[in-house]
């Protein structure tokens, strides 16, 4: 699809994809006028920075004024891309805070490794920027707190990057669950399943001279430079990543929890490991069920294969919803209904979906990004309601916490559903915060 097709699709169908279900109302101050131009900064470039990128080509009123990285060898070639993509070049910065320190900035994605999320996001709004921000929103349950009570504070926009929430055919699945299609709506299954290799055991050598290695770690506490860590790999380590419940899980755990209708959950389990390389780096799990119970008698699971790519109804990712009267299954490329027997009732398909269905690549052009992107700027220009604000999406990655809290511990947690913390296990709740570099821990 050519890009003008792409673009003239997505302002005829984003407004449904917007509209079709309930959203949470946030609060946000001054916004901008609706024809005004949002200069936008993409922050962290190598992966989900390249889809923030091309997003930004069909909304008319963005551009992409600067882009951001520590790794310059990363930067420079997100600078040809850029420019290639957009047909202009932006400018270039290493340092995200002179970003901040720039009045004509008015707003900026985080696609940085994790560890910097909540920290930069809440930097980004004391400096009067709007933040659209990839999931995990948090490194830990703490700092999903800190960022939902700095985003009330600053009055800022606050999107996560779970994009599905702005799929035509998801919002299409969730009215129709909400008017009683599948009955009464009681279990979620997700699943994640992939081929990834072993990343071996690092070796600690110097930093290359074009990766700023301690503004790369900031916030987390200082660790010798590895082979094995940048700039994918960070995901599988404590220090910086949360694993792949948090790296891809949160996606459909969240769509799950949304069509559910549900928030914090009453008890959260989790069983598996590190099973299929046993020998490597990687600290967190390959292999992982988690489940959630919740009041009402409604229950999430999630099923994580990281290193063993079978897929679930031939798909590498998605969720089931299941109910009273028939079940929904829904991924990136659509929906389809079932009665009780199994026979398909319904379908919708996305429209160009592009790679987002695909665990192999993160960086495609896809609708559910673009309309994810035109929502947020929407909520700029005119406080159009977000898809996923942060009050409501910081739910989500608490989940994923909460699972691997569980998984770390080995048994089950039993949690307060008013506001999701743990009860009576104080070797878990040692896991609610982290510990900081010296001057980095985020305040508001």
């Amino acid at each position: 699809m050519s890009n003008m097709k792409r673009r003239d699709f997505i302002k005829a169908t984003s407004a449904l994809a917007v509209g079709a279900a309930a959203k949470t109302v946030p609060v946000f101050s001054n916004p901008l006028g609706a024809n005004d131009q949002v200069n936008l900064a993409v922050i962290g470039v190598n992966g989900r920075g390249k889809a923030h990128t091309k997003a930004t080509v069909f909304s008319d009123n963005l551009r992409v004024s600067h882009v951001c990285d520590v790794d310059e060898a990363i930067l420079r070639e997100h600078l040809a891309y850029s420019t290639t993509e957009l047909g202009y070049t932006p400018e270039t910065e290493t340092d995200f805070r002179k970003i901040l320190e720039n009045k004509d900035v008015d707003a900026i994605t985080i696609a940085t490794p994790e560890h910097w999320h909540t920290p930069m996001a809440i930097m980004a709004m004391q400096a009067g920027k709007h933040v659209y921000l990839e999931k995990p929103c948090s490194h830990n349950p703490w700092e999903n707190e800190i960022l939902v009570k700095a985003q009330e504070k600053y009055g800022k926009v606050c999107q996560m990057g779970n994009q599905q929430r702005s799929s035509i055919s998801s919002n299409t699945a969730i009215k129709d669950i909400r008017e009683g299609i599948i009955g009464n709506v009681y279990m979620g299954k997700a699943w994640y399943s992939n081929t990834r290799g072993s990343i071996g055991n690092g070796k600690v050598i110097p930093a290359p001279d074009h990766l700023n290695w301690d503004l790369w770690q900031g916030p987390a506490p200082r660790e010798d430079y590895r082979d094995n860590v940048h700039p994918y790999n960070w995901h599988w380590f404590r220090t910086w990543g949360t694993g792949e419940l948090h790296n891809n899980g949160t996606h459909e755990i969240d769509i799950c929890r949304w069509a559910l209708g549900v928030d914090f959950p009453t008890r959260a389990v989790s069983a598996g490991g590190r099973l299929h390389f046993t020998d490597d780096d990687w600290e967190f799990y390959d292999t992982q069920m988690v489940s959630f119970e919740f009041e009402q008698g409604k229950t999430i699971t999630w099923e994580g294969r990281s290193c063993n790519g079978l897929n679930h109804h031939g798909r590498s990712r998605g969720c089931t919803i299941h109910g009273t009267k028939g079940s929904i299954l829904l991924d990136r490329a659509g929906y389809i209904l079932y009665d009780m027997d199994g026979n398909v009732l319904k379908e919708i398909k996305e429209s160009d979906p592009g790679t987002s269905t695909s665990t192999k690549d993160t960086t495609g052009w896809d609708t559910l990004t673009v309309s994810h992107v035109k929502n947020f700027v929407a909520a700029i220009t005119d406080g159009e309601e977000l898809t996923a604000p942060i009050g409501d999406a910081s739910k989500s990655t608490l989940l994923c916490h909460l699972g691997n809290i569980s998984q770390d511990v080995k048994r089950s947690l039993d949690v307060d559903p008013a506001n999701g913390h743990i009860l009576n296990d104080s070797e878990a709740e040692k896991s609610w915060r982290r510990t900081y570099e010296k001057g980095w821990e985020p305040k508001i």
